[in-house]
């Protein structure tokens, strides 16, 4: 048994699937007994209300039949239960109950039974008021000064004050600038009511003033008011907390001082009566629920604090004296005497689990058995130990990685794509009968060897390719079965997409409980995004690609995109893109070489990379491996350029156009705030056009919404363009310079390190950022230049002349000779065998133009690296008429 948890003294759980909250527990002695036992009264959302008086034959007993008094349904929700001298002639205690509607006043009263039964109790209803508001909360006390008697406040949720002396209501009182209501408290010493707003600060309102205040039901009405009885409700004092409150008690230690307690989402406050902070407490977990109640030392104050970990700490001023585990979270925690036991703790939960405990210690009776002796075995403990010392040296050398075969036995992946499109489109937009939006069948298997608890695969795709289903769970998996899904794969957009590679990613969990991820990749069909179309003549941007073997037909290559009549188009062919761009392929008759060419540069990506990837497929297949690819042209710069400008601009106009957004929704509330203001006056006054400005600010705010998402949808098609130039810049700087692959995959992580553009991380600067750390390392020119240091935060340029100077730099360092590397080792400069040396970053334009003048090499000046490609044949369609 542990010290630190709540002895259980008596516990019950309070109907099925019931609601409670703070306001929904009470302890008084309600049916005027007199012998200073106090009852639990319990409300709950549901409209039941329950009396009960505990008394366990031992500790830790359940709930008997008799320990409940009385249980009745109200029907209403009860919002709030509370004890006090409500009733007019009499000094008894009568039960207050909160309804979202209604405050009903009940006397509580106990019938001597005569057969073992016992006593019947029984309820009845003295007055009620019928509220005209919808009730948040209540607090109660002598207001005024009031004596034998307790007047009751309400407050509404709309921030109203509404004070009822017993039958009769008195007044009402708007809170100022109340729009959340918050807990609520009376102060008999200060004679003040005390409530925290949803400005996150305590406020204090004096009953003499919100008496004497204009009354919010007949404001501006009585000509009495306007002379001199009416006044402006002004708060007595305020204390901004920083935060939400959760509860307020108000402890009077005697007639001279009083500490107003207020409970915060992250903190716990005690104040003077006068507004002061008297300490404060920042709280390790969210707290529940607390009460303040008197200690036995002078001048301190004890206090109970529940929290979402089901704990009860038990505080004297800010140090923690005690800590209990509770089984259930507390949102109501009250102090009482029960059966003669004082200082009984009542909680209860949100879901009705009611506990009386108290806190301490309980004899333990336990006494553990003797163990009988028995005659080691020195020789069996021996080899025990040996073997598991063996264990640990094992683990210790593997480092908790099991083998790989057998990681990999788990589970295998393996992904089949349709090389024939789908004979109807799954696109869920296509109109019956046509095929402008075809979609190919993907088939993921899924083989494990042991059993698999909630497997779940997730499949990704490039947009703007859109998955039927991209989620698949399956909760268990047997031994050795096997699992197949299938989906299709479409376009939904008017542009290509950067890449046509997939990713199927399955996680799972081992039987021992340690999470694994595999992966398998997969590539979709050319025919997904375009179309045979026919070749052009005329194009903007051209490719050559140069190559070791002899130009392959195309129809070979590409056999579903030409039609086999033509004899014609051996060497030519022509690609039509969904979006509507064209794009022209020709392989040459006598040289080793191919052109691609399109009006849209970063159109040249897909055609380009498909026409790799299906030579090196061609040439494995006939037993040749020493195939090669190279690119001997001028890098096409300018045009990557534009597109990052292109882009860029987008997102300054995105920023703008939110800046605007946010100002007209501003102005929006604003106006709105005056037209309720004057609505809600009951005396009518002219709008003063502020209807009409209203539904033009409207009208504007829609536009700018309609703004915003357009240019979101442009910069998603420019993004996705951006990323397919990238893709191409990376393939030709690979091929210009014969990169290997680890270092085409260093580029890649440069370049291509988002997949998702936002306006908080945008690419240019995480591009700028990590090409200037490639600058400054593996490509930097001495030891000075690596022990620069790169800003830690990433923020968006002002313009993207940086970001472009760096590329063109990247460029020229390569074609120096210049090598990329991760390794610190690689990155010194004596590594960095070039003639002449690196050219350092320019940080401005003179120190540009001195390296212009001083590099003698092919990239001699940036203005090169821009200037527009020149054809390195002279016809387009040379390659036909050789």
């Amino acid at each position: 048994m542990s010290l630190f948890k709540a002895r259980d003294w008596w516990s019950t759980v309070l109907g099925e699937k019931e609601e409670f909250d703070q306001g929904c527990l009470c302890l008084a002695d309600v049916d005027n007994t007199g012998n200073g036992q106090d009852k639990i009264i319990v409300g709950s959302f549901m409209g039941y209300l329950r009396i009960f008086h505990p008394h366990p034959v031992k500790t830790g007993d359940g709930a008997q039949a008799e320990d409940l008094l009385l249980e009745v349904h109200l029907r209403d929700p009860i919002l709030q239960v509370e004890v006090g001298k409500f009733v007019s002639g009499t000094e008894t205690l009568h039960l207050a109950v909160l309804h979202s509607r209604k405050l009903c006043v009940y006397s509580v009263s106990g019938t001597m039974g005569n057969v073992e039964h016992g006593n019947q109790y029984q309820i009845k209803l003295m007055y009620e008021h019928n509220l005209q508001r919808t009730a948040c909360n209540m607090t109660y006390g002598s207001f005024g000064g009031v004596k034998g008697r307790d007047l009751i406040c309400i407050q509404s949720m709309d921030g109203m004050l509404m004070v009822f002396e017993q039958e009769s209501y008195a007044f009402g009182r708007f809170l100022p600038g109340s729009l959340l209501p918050g807990p609520l408290a009376y102060s008999s010493r200060t004679d003040s009511f005390i409530t925290v707003s949803s400005c996150r600060q305590v406020e204090s309102y004096k009953y003499q003033v919100l008496a004497f205040a204009t009354d919010a039901d007949k404001r501006q009405e009585s000509e009495q008011q306007k002379l001199g009885s009416g006044k402006r409700l002004v708060v007595d004092w305020t204390l901004n907390i920083g935060e939400q409150a959760l509860d307020i008690c108000i402890m009077s230690f005697n007639q001279s001082t009083s500490s107003v307690f207020v409970l915060g989402e992250r903190n716990f406050f005690c104040l003077k009566d006068n507004g002061q902070i008297q300490f404060m407490k920042k709280l390790d977990c969210s707290p529940s629920c607390f009460l303040p109640y008197c200690s036995v030392s002078e001048g301190t104050v004890n206090t109970l604090i529940g929290n979402h970990n089901s704990m009860l700490h038990v505080y004297q001023d800010v140090t923690l004296k005690w800590a209990s585990q509770l089984p259930h979270v507390p949102v109501a925690v009250r102090v009482g005497s029960l059966h003669e036991l004082k200082g009984v703790i009542v909680t209860l939960s949100d879901d009705g689990h009611l506990q009386c405990s108290y806190l301490g210690t309980d004899p333990s009776l336990f006494q553990a058995p003797k163990v009988e002796s028995r005659e080691l075995n020195y020789d069996a403990l021996d080899t025990e130990l040996k073997e598991l010392q063996k264990i640990i040296k094992d683990v210790n050398k593997s480092q908790g990685v099991w083998s790989l075969t057998e990681r990999e036995d788990d589970l295998k992946i393996s992904v089949v794509v349709s090389l024939n499109l789908d004979s109807v489109s799954q696109a869920p937009d296509v109109a019956a009968g046509t095929d402008l939006v075809p979609s190919a069948t993907v088939k993921v298997t899924l083989q494990n060897r042991v059993a698999l608890q909630k497997a779940k695969l997730s499949v990704y795709v490039q947009r703007p390719l859109v998955l039927s289903c991209d989620q698949f769970t399956f909760e268990f998996m047997a031994p050795e079965t096997t699992r197949t899904a299938a989906f299709s794969v479409y376009l939904k957009g008017s542009y290509a997409p950067p890449e046509l590679e997939g990713n199927a990613v399955v996680s799972y969990s081992r039987p021992t409980g340690i999470p694994r991820v595999i992966q398998c990749k997969f590539r979709l069909p050319l025919k997904l995004i375009c179309l045979p179309g026919q070749p052009s003549k005329i194009a903007s941007h051209k490719l050559t690609i140069d190559t070791n073997k002899p130009p392959v037909s195309l129809l070979s290559l590409f056999p579903g995109f030409a039609s086999q009549s033509e004899e014609d188009q051996v060497n030519v062919m022509g690609f039509h893109f969904t979006g509507g761009s064209q794009v022209t392929l020709l392989a040459s008759k006598t040289s080793q070489r191919y052109r691609i060419q399109s009006e849209q540069f970063e159109d040249l990506w897909l055609i380009t990379n498909e026409l790799l990837l299906r030579l090196q497929e061609y040439f494995e297949k006939q037993g040749i491996k020493d195939f090669a690819c190279s690119f001997s042209g001028s890098m096409p710069l300018q045009e990557y350029f534009e597109l990052i400008d292109h882009h860029f601009e987008l997102r300054l106009n995105g920023e703008k156009l939110e800046e605007l957004l946010s100002e007209r929704a501003v102005q929006f509330r604003a106006i709105q705030r005056r037209l309720l203001t004057r609505f809600k006056d009951k005396t009518p006054a002219p709008l003063q056009h502020l209807d009409t400005l209203l539904d033009g600010t409207y009208k504007w705010v829609i536009a700018l919404a309609d703004a915003v998402e357009e240019n979101e949808g442009s910069l998603l098609r420019a993004f996705a363009r951006l990323r397919s130039a990238t893709h191409l810049v990376i393939l030709l700087i690979g091929l210009w310079q014969k990169l290997s692959a680890d270092q085409v995959a260093i580029l890649e992580a440069a370049f291509l390190p988002l997949q998702h553009d936002t306006q908080e991380l945008g690419w240019e600067e995480t591009v700028d950022a990590a090409v200037s750390h490639l600058l400054k390392t593996c490509l930097s020119k001495s030891s000075k230049e690596q022990a620069l240091s790169l800003s830690s935060e990433l923020a968006r340029p002002k313009d993207t002349s940086r970001l472009k100077k760096h590329i063109a730099l990247l460029c020229d360092r390569l074609a120096k000779g210049g090598r990329l590397c991760l390794s610190t080792d690689a990155a010194a400069p004596p590594t960095m065998v070039m003639p002449g040396g690196c050219t350092p970053i320019p940080e401005s334009d003179l120190e540009e133009r001195a390296v212009e003048h001083d590099s003698p090499e092919p990239f001699t000046s940036h203005k090169h690296l821009v200037a527009e490609t020149p054809t390195p044949e002279a016809s387009p369609l040379q390659g036909v008429s050789e």
